[in-house]
């Protein structure tokens, strides 16, 4: 590039669309620490429920673009992430089958929680609304996102 197309008026040199790079050492350091830890839970709550059962990819994916965000040198991770995680949200409705099983566990997910935040069944353990509001909001969750998965993939 000439030295003419770097400098602006009065010799300065004039930047372009700044960079992720340069993004992140703009920004406010409690800023760029809340991104970290936040992100960083999320991929390591991700990473978990790729074993468990929920989102795991998906909440991967979610970490490390607020990692990205944070530490430029994560982005790199990303679109891999991204590919996997997007191929997933195509598998999980790619049936009716599928759409329904997975609405069912959803629904039952909710019905569990009302059991066992009423106490309907005294024997549960962990009996109370702390569990039974934790089950309920699981179920949202997964409805949720086979309802964000059927819209995203079946776009008219």
């Amino acid at each position: 590039m000439s030295a003419a197309r770097r400098t602006g008026q009065g010799g300065t040199r004039r930047e372009g669309a700044p960079g992720a790079a340069d993004r992140a050492r703009r920004m406010h350091p409690a800023k760029r620490l809340v991104l970290g830890v936040v992100g960083g839970l999320l991929l390591l709550v991700g990473l978990a429920l790729l074993v468990l059962p929920g989102p795991g990819m998906l909440l991967v994916l979610a970490g490390l673009v607020l990692l990205s965000r944070a530490v430029p040198a994560v982005a790199r991770f990303e679109e891999p992430v991204r590919v996997r995680a997007m191929q997933g949200v195509e598998a999980s409705v790619a049936s009716p089958w599928r759409i329904a099983g997975t609405a069912l566990a959803g629904l039952a997910l909710i019905g569990a929680g009302v059991v066992w935040g009423a106490r309907l069944v005294p024997r549960l353990p962990f009996g109370g609304w702390s569990t039974g509001s934790s089950l309920i909001l699981s179920g949202l969750v997964l409805l949720g996102l086979l309802a964000w998965s059927y819209r995203r993939t079946h776009r008219a």
